[in-house]
């Protein structure tokens, strides 16, 4: 199972420092957003339909566009795949994309 949380930003607002406790996917819905990630030499800026995946620990800065934005962000985006134990079948889990763009 995994989280899915919808979130708004004002243009003006200050930007939001997020901590990551596990890989999520952010993926722009409407807007721009302007998104660093601490330790990355790049800034980035995310349109509708873009997404970024963001690894487990990472601290994001985020922050909207002129006509604001709207973003979802969802956990657990990494595959997983639980390690044989003597004899016991291993089950995968590969969780679905947040939908088509």
């Amino acid at each position: 199972m995994r989280e899915v949380r919808i979130f708004e930003l004002e243009h003006g607002e200050p930007a939001a420092a997020w901590r990551v406790a596990r890989p999520s996917i952010f993926k722009v819905i409407s807007g721009e957003i302007w998104l660093t990630i601490e330790g990355d030499s790049e800034d980035h800026w995310l349109a509708t339909g873009e997404s970024i995946e963001l690894p487990r620990r990472a601290v994001a800065w985020v922050s909207a566009g002129q006509s604001g934005a709207r973003f979802a962000l969802a956990s657990g985006s990494e595959q997983r795949v639980a390690r044989p134990t003597r004899g016991l079948p291993v089950f995968s889990w590969l969780p679905r994309w947040l939908g088509a763009a």
